[in-house]
This record gives structure tokens, sequence and C-alpha cells, in this order.
């Protein structure tokens, strides 16, 4: 049995630009302690959650379609293995039909068989299925604050 990467969409009453420009604005909707900025090709930036940090590159821009970063580095201090996100990617893909627009994200090397699984996917579930489409449809995240 192949890998399942964890994986997870909403579908908003908004355009694939406000949907493109929202994800970008990683310190709305995902951590308001944010080093760096998301939306530029080939920069980095960090996301901190007190002692828990995640490095990440932005790979590839496509307006409005397409966002792919990977992870560069991490603490996860609870785990095992504290880097366990390294080397991992995660793909947000946007689509529009019939007035409504689709976010499907992507979290490539984060499979159940991961240590950090069953907390990593409640935390995703979370920042995407709540705090990113709140912002999205009411104009206001639920970040996790500095």
């Amino acid at each position: 049995m192949k890998n399942q990467d964890y994986n997870a969409s909403i579908r908003v009453d908004a355009s694939a630009e406000a949907a493109f420009n929202s994800i970008n604005k990683v310190a709305d909707w995902w951590s308001a302690d944010l080093e760096g900025d998301p939306e530029k090709l080939n920069d980095i930036f960090t996301v901190h959650f007190g002692e828990v940090y995640i490095t990440i590159q932005v790979l590839e821009l496509v307006p409005f379609q397409k966002i792919h970063w990977q992870v560069v580095d991490c603490n996860k201090p609870w785990l095992k293995n504290k880097k366990e996100w390294n080397g991992t990617e995660m793909i947000w893909e946007i689509t529009t039909a019939k007035k409504t627009t689709e976010v499907r994200f992507t979290h490539f090397g984060l499979v159940p068989e991961a240590e950090c699984y069953a907390g990593c996917e409640k935390a995703w579930e979370f920042y995407i299925k709540e705090s990113l489409f709140k912002l999205l449809t009411a104009g206001k995240g639920i970040p996790e604050l500095a």
C-alpha cells in the first residue's frame, strides 16, 4: 500500500486571487510569529510556535493557481526525530468553478506512519478548515499568536 500524504480542501465563495493572496498571508491564518516573506519566489520564511519552528522555502508561485513550499528546517521538540518535517513539501492548488473556489492542500511526506501524524493532522485541519476558511469567508483568520 502506498503512503497517503496528508491532504485537505476547502470550498469558498471567494475568487482564486483572494485565495492565493490569503494563503500567502501566513501570519493571518497560521502563525502571527513569522520571519521572512512567504510571498516571494525562492524566499525562505519561518513560522514559530514557542520553541517549535518550521522554516520553508517558496519553490513555486503560479498566481491564483498554485503555491509550492518545501520545509528546509524545523524543530518539533516532542518528537524522537525533531526534524521529521525536513524535506517535506506543501502544495496548494486553487481552482474556480461556478462562482466558488476550491483550495486543495497536500503535505507530501506527512504520512500516517510519521510520528507526528495524528497531532499534525489535527493542527492542519484547524489551520486550513477553520482559520484559513474564516480568513477567506469572514476576513479574519485564527492564527497562533506570538
